[in-house]
């Protein structure tokens, strides 16, 4: 058997990558009797039935993957957000960058059309800014017909496997069309009655760019935390997982607890207050969530 990467699904088929050529495959009937699914990014063995047809067989270990979307083997995940049109959404941002942070894949914010800002508004998009890279995440700014982008973007991109990620209407399509003129995808304008994006991506596909493996993922505007519990979800918020080590109890959950290093921190401006109030709007939603059996 021949060993290769899927690198797109579309109306169950697999295209499998090998040597320079797609192959497409249908998955064996095995996979839906296990309730197992290929998902692009699988390492896979495969059986070719004439020269670009053959049988996906075998779907090797993943260190890590997605539900929405579904993709696996992942490095990183390059979080699209525009900062007008629709305004750049903190909290939007957090549910994101706690998802990731919980699956282990590095999350980088790439914020797209920062020529709309006026100088009020650019003042506070650079405190915002600031902390996420006082946090540790790198922060990309960008906008359309960027000729400095594909510079910012090549040693971020390089030797990675990098999903694009962010709410319909943020720019995605318009950043891959910059990255990669040839693909001229199809972008809409923001519906002006809904205040939001229409999806323009209708399947996942990894294509190479500048020298890594960038996924375009169709159109979706937030995660859901069924994979956290809540004594995790402070290691998805980096600055509350290095103070929390000087919590007094163990396992804090930086809400009633006394000499919560956490809760100091944020009172002495430490910890963003902002931050720490999406903590706890995700701790409830965690801890509201109904059981599972």
């Amino acid at each position: 058997m021949a060993q290769g990467q899927i690198r797109k699904a579309l109306s169950g088929y697999y295209y499998v990558y090998q040597e320079g050529q797609l192959i497409q495959c249908r998955g064996r009937g095995v996979f839906r009797n296990r309730g197992e699914a290929p998902l692009v990014g699988d390492f896979v063995d495969y059986t070719k039935e004439g020269e670009s047809d053959g049988y996906v067989m075998k779907i090797h270990p993943r260190k890590n993957e997605l539900v929405r979307p579904p993709i696996a083997n992942i490095d990183q995940a390059l979080l699209v957000f525009s900062v007008k049109e629709p305004d750049f959404n903190t909290i939007l941002l957090d549910r994101f960058l706690v998802v990731l942070e919980s699956f282990q894949v590095n999350p980088i914010i790439c914020l797209t059309k920062t020529d709309l800002l006026n100088g009020e508004d650019r003042e506070k998009l650079q405190t915002y800014i600031d902390d996420y890279r006082q946090i540790g995440y790198k922060v990309i700014e960008t906008f359309k017909n960027d000729v400095s982008l594909i510079e910012q973007l090549q040693p971020v991109l390089e030797e990675k496997t990098t999903v694009l990620a962010g709410q319909s209407g943020v720019g995605k399509s318009t950043l891959l069309n910059t990255l990669i003129p040839d693909l001229n995808l199809k972008t809409n304008d923001i519906s002006q009655s809904l205040g939001r994006g229409k999806h323009t991506t209708r399947h996942v596909e990894l294509i190479e760019v500048a020298g890594g493996l960038l996924a375009d993922t169709p159109g979706f505007s937030s995660f859901d935390f069924d994979t956290i519990e809540k004594e995790e979800l402070t290691a998805c918020f980096p600055e509350l997982a290095r103070i929390s080590e000087s919590c007094k109890f163990r396992g804090c959950l930086h809400l009633k607890e006394p000499k919560c290093a956490v809760k100091e921190a944020v009172e002495s401006g430490e910890i963003r207050s902002y931050r720490f109030e999406h903590y706890h709007q995700i701790l409830q939603e965690i801890i509201d969530r109904k059981p599972r059996y």
